[in-house]
């Protein structure tokens, strides 16, 4: 059998056109990593930003299972650079598997590296915790439980609502743990509140911007579960959207606002935007017909994948299409039992998807998938998709983009192998280098 090593520089090799950061970036985000306990961090007491659980476990083993690392986080991100490959710098979301391949440790001389098949491959830099990390809320809540920063500390992630009400063998996705997530951190006795008040929300706020002084925060995200009936007495677009609204009045034009919802009627969606909201990520997930059908119960029972469509271009008339960026979570294009059972079918199947968007000026993004042990397709696909479909979807991505005449999606920061902060994905790492702030400026 071949090595991973052989596997990796094989792909570096056949897709010079993809950055070689990129494709370990994809293997770690698909696979996970594994950390030595020097390379732990001392939770909230130490100097690095330890892992948040912002809304996903994104880890390949239930907490119970991750010994060491459940009683000490490892850190919310890794930076890459430097090694035999001659990284640039690449932002990496950790995902954590015991049994990777890869694994973070400290040599002799107290340096961090990335370990490949026992052999460093680059320096590991930690997050450091932010100043803002270090204050608590009047009522004693932590500011990482109610307002994270992820991305290098760009993007403030604000899960309001910790749970789906897409519940159960026949409504939820079929790849997601949000709600076992949940469950698993209750169980932990972690503060992990399920609906975050406002006022909390805004305290949290008033702490980063105040402590955030290299205003290293660009980004706000308001997101969580589908809900389908209500929350509080509010539909899904009152919902999320109050917390806009009372984040614009706080803090006017401090970041940018976006919300990750459902494909909601164009009403709906017009609410969004008069609560102050930006961009709309309103997540098509899978773009295969029955894969849809199969692997998203819940959103085809109540909406369907004709109208969840539909709902996406309508929203583009309320937004503009640039700041309409759906989600699709890639590699369950490749999930047994259903799934497209080669990789040029499943790149068929998503660049039909890049296009059908792309050619309307809508830009999607895409979230690697990390294949969690507690849902139907983690259990069934451990391994998630082969690394070669990431890649080569890393280099479809770009061709089809470019075809199209479009350029990287505001809201993420900087494009660009070595710029580019967004951790969960390469897509931002395999565009052009590109300055949005002078674009979110124009804008």
């Amino acid at each position: 059998m071949r090595s991973r090593t052989d596997v990796v520089e094989d792909l570096m090799a056949r897709f010079p056109h993809v950055p070689r950061e990129a494709v370990v970036k994809e293997d770690l985000l698909r696979g996970g990593l594994a950390f030595d306990d020097s390379a732990l961090t001392d939770n909230e007491n130490g100097d690095v930003k330890p892992k948040s659980y912002f809304i996903f476990s994104f880890d390949h083993r239930t907490l119970p299972e991750l010994g060491t690392a459940a009683l000490r986080r490892p850190p919310e991100e890794i930076v890459l650079t430097g090694g035999p490959y001659d990284f640039r710098r690449t932002v990496v979301s950790v995902r954590v598997n015991p049994s990777s391949p890869y694994r973070v440790k400290t040599d002799d001389d107290g340096v961090m590296h990335l370990y490949l098949d026992g052999k460093p491959i680059a320096d590991v830099g930690l997050p450091p915790m932010p100043d803002y990390y270090r204050h608590t809320l009047a009522n004693g809540k932590q500011v990482m439980e109610v307002a994270p920063t992820i991305q290098w500390g760009y993007l403030i992630y604000l899960t309001a609502f910790r749970v789906c009400q897409y519940f159960g063998a026949k409504e939820e996705c079929q790849y997601c743990d949000i709600n076992h997530n949940w469950r698993q951190h209750k169980a932990a006795g972690r503060p992990y509140t399920g609906v975050k008040p406002i006022d909390e929300i805004l305290e949290a706020l008033a702490i980063i911007d105040k402590h955030d002084t290299a205003r290293t925060s660009q980004a706000y995200t308001l997101t969580g579960g589908s809900i389908t009936s209500q929350v509080q007495g509010k539909a899904e677009a009152d919902f999320y959207g109050q917390y806009a609204q009372a984040i614009e009045e706080r803090f006017p034009g401090r970041w940018i606002g976006k919300v990750v919802a459902q494909a909601l009627p164009k009403a709906d969606v017009q609410r969004f935007k008069d609560y102050g909201i930006q961009i709309y990520h309103p997540n098509y997930e899978v773009w295969d017909k029955k894969l849809f059908e199969l692997y998203c119960p819940g959103k085809e029972r109540y909406v369907g994948r004709e109208e969840w469509h539909r709902r996406i271009l309508d929203s583009a008339e309320i937004f503009g299409p640039r700041n309409v960026i759906p989600n699709f979570v890639a590699g369950v294009e490749m999930a047994a039992p259903h799934g497209f059972t080669t990789v040029n079918e499943a790149i068929d199947s998503t660049a039909e998807g890049l296009q059908y968007f792309m050619s309307r000026g809508i830009t999607p993004r895409f979230t690697t998938w990390c294949p969690e042990p507690t849902t139907p397709l983690g259990k069934s696909n451990p391994e998630g998709a082969p690394l070669e479909y990431h890649v080569r979807l890393l280099e479809t991505y770009r061709a089809v983009m470019d075809a199209n005449g479009l350029s990287s999606p505001p809201g993420y920061g900087p494009a660009g192998a070595g710029r580019a902060v967004f951790s969960v994905s390469s897509f931002m790492d395999s565009l052009p280098a590109n300055d949005e702030t002078a674009e979110v400026t124009a804008r």
